[in-house]
């Protein structure tokens, strides 16, 4: 048997289960199980892969994709260059971690918005929004991340309270945070939702609710909002690619 699974903490708002356990069945794949392992802290990833020699990949969700990274023998060097890990191969033994993440979202967001792809604000700065960052970069799309501190290329939610300008040249806002995500649906960030107009675009990369709290606001104000469902769904696709290459 072989067999696949996904790390992460919690694992009840995962999709990854369903998706693998139906495309198994439905492409006719025999012989493929796929495991969710729901553990608080990354380094149990190890005892995982030394109790189940049988596992041959392994997807890393919120919130191990970085802190997975010193456990793993080897690293693809995008992953490497982007400090996050969304997918693990493991051979013999050995694990090397990748970031399909990446190609998931960019495939995910030109679908959507074309060439014609605004300034952005990156709500959150984990590990999903790594790879977010990267995109936007290899897209020559401008951008801002916003935490609850400042730094390098990164304001502040209070900045963004304070200052309507960022809202205004910024108009795709990209939810990173797993904020709005089952069963705490009511979770928003913690932007001045009175300031989104029709101009305004919503990509959270959260899919389950498929509508968040974030998405109707934006909605609401006449603006334009999709989920991560399909970013998801591509970079599976990728993930099973690399485990079986």
């Amino acid at each position: 048997m072989r067999k696949f699974g996904l790390i992460g903490y919690p694992l009840g708002h995962s999709f990854s289960k369903k998706y693998f356990t139906e495309k198994f069945e439905k492409e006719k794949i025999s012989g493929c199980q796929f495991d969710l392992y729901e553990i608080p802290e990354a380094k149990q990833f190890v005892e995982i892969v030394k109790d189940h020699p049988e596992l041959e990949g392994m997807a890393v969700t919120i919130p191990h994709k970085e802190s997975v990274i010193p456990f793993l023998d080897e690293l693809d060097p995008a992953a490497k260059a982007m400090g996050a890990v969304n997918c693990i191969q493991i051979k013999a033994g050995k694990t090397k971690g990748y970031n399909t993440d990446y190609l998931g979202f960019k495939h995910s967001l030109q679908a959507w918005l074309g060439k014609d792809i605004p300034p952005a604000l990156i709500l959150g700065t984990g590990g999903a929004s790594k790879a977010v960052r990267q995109a936007l970069m290899d897209l020559s799309v401008p951008f801002l991340s916003v935490s609850r501190n400042a730094g390098k290329d990164q304001i502040t939610y209070e900045d963004l309270k304070n200052n309507p300008v960022y809202l205004r040249d910024y108009p795709l806002l990209i939810n990173s945070t797993p904020l709005g995500t089952y069963p705490k649906i009511e979770g928003i960030p913690d932007i001045p939702l009175e300031q989104l107009t029709s101009s305004h675009r919503v990509y959270d990369l959260v899919y389950n609710p498929a509508f968040t709290q974030l998405m109707q606001a934006c909605l609401d104000h006449g603006g334009k909002a999709k989920n991560g469902q399909d970013m998801l769904e591509l970079q599976a696709e990728e993930n099973w690619r690399i485990w079986n290459s």
